[in-house]
């Protein structure tokens, strides 16, 4: 590997923004549901884990080829936080990130680990392991983004580690059939045999009926708890941030609810939230973003702890106070409106 200045270019930035254009499976949330001084800097997390996600999923099919791409992530990794980058857009553009807003390398470790069990295909025995890789894959990008809007305090990043907890569980019921088909399972093995599934006999055939149905349930009800958990975090962001998270939050936990609209199955077919349901999502958006939400008097998950307290005890990075601005409720509700045509742009995108 050849080494480069840490310091970032706009073409450097410029690039990254091109890597997300296409959209990411997992994180395109946060590149365009932002204030526009947070935006760039997430663009530079997303950016990289987007490489990460795209090095492992794109290793060759040859013994050890995802073991080695982990182990060059990682190596990448020490050089963006030795202020050595890696000569890459993404690399650099990271480096002088973590080193502005002061992210914990934890975080960015605990992310790549997510991403190794998923390349070695692990299964989760009960719902702490489903909360295990959830914290990893999820729960660390809660924590990077609070650290981004200065949310630092051990009660907020709690409350960002459970909201991506709770969308990575959404994302798991919506994405059964998928990851079925492509041998995969991350609901919790005990809930299937409690439900009177074999977990490795339903892969081999992997129909729905009311006892899948009862696991998917329940998985949605435990994310429904995070969410509402994660709603007293929200509430303690600026407007302009509480305006764009909120709107992330809704709309996962809509999908929730498309689930269940269709019947729970998530096996013949995708969940995807109708559009005129999305835009009816404003008014509740913009009135939550409006009302301060009363705090959660309670702990972390024990499996996103380790999270919180990375964030809490790495040095706050010193940086100028942002300008204020003023935000009416009008302006509100055209951010929110603006912000769910851009989701509904981003998903056909994907689709």
């Amino acid at each position: 590997m050849t080494e480069a200045p840490a310091r970032a270019s706009a073409a450097d930035l410029a690039a990254c923004r091109e890597l997300l254009r296409g959209g990411s499976r997992s994180f395109y949330a946060a590149s365009f549901l932002l204030p526009q001084r947070f935006r760039e800097p997430a663009t530079a997390l997303y950016a990289f884990c987007r490489i990460a996600d795209d090095a492992i999923d794109c290793a060759p099919d040859e013994p050890g080829a995802q073991a080695r791409a982990l182990a060059e992530l990682r190596e990448r990794l020490d050089l963006v936080y030795d202020g050595r980058p890696f000569d890459d857009p993404a690399d650099r553009t990271l480096s002088d990130v973590v080193l502005r807003y002061g992210i914990s390398k934890t975080l960015l470790e605990a992310l790549l680990e997510g991403f190794e069990w998923d390349a070695d295909g692990r299964r989760f025995e009960d719902i702490s392991g489903v909360y295990d890789y959830s914290a990893r894959v999820a729960g660390t990008v809660g924590a990077m983004m609070a650290t981004l809007m200065g949310a630092r305090s051990p009660e907020l990043v709690a409350r960002a580690c459970d909201l991506g907890v709770a969308m990575q569980l959404t994302n798991i019921c919506r994405d059964v059939g998928e990851d079925a088909r492509n041998g995969r399972i991350y609901l919790p093995l005990s809930w299937m045999r409690e439900a009177g599934l074999e977990p490795d006999e339903w892969l081999k055939d992997p129909v729905f009926n009311d006892a899948l149905a009862s696991v998917i349930n329940r998985m949605l009800r435990l994310a429904d708890e995070l969410y509402e958990r994660a709603d007293a975090g929200i509430g303690g962001l600026s407007f302009g941030c509480r305006a764009g998270i909120n709107a992330a939050r809704y709309l996962y936990a809509e999908i929730g609810r498309q689930v269940e609209r269709q019947g729970l199955d998530s096996i013949s077919r995708r969940a995807v939230v109708p559009v005129p349901r999305k835009l009816g999502l404003a008014a509740p958006i913009v009135g939550r973003t409006l009302t301060k939400t009363p705090a959660v008097d309670a702990p972390p998950l024990e499996e996103t702890r380790y999270l919180v307290e990375a964030v809490v005890n790495h040095p706050a990075a010193e940086q100028g106070e942002p300008k204020k601005q003023r935000h009416t409720f009008d302006s509100g509700v055209g951010r929110v409106l603006e912000l769910l045509e851009l989701v509904d742009e981003r998903q056909r995108a994907m689709s």
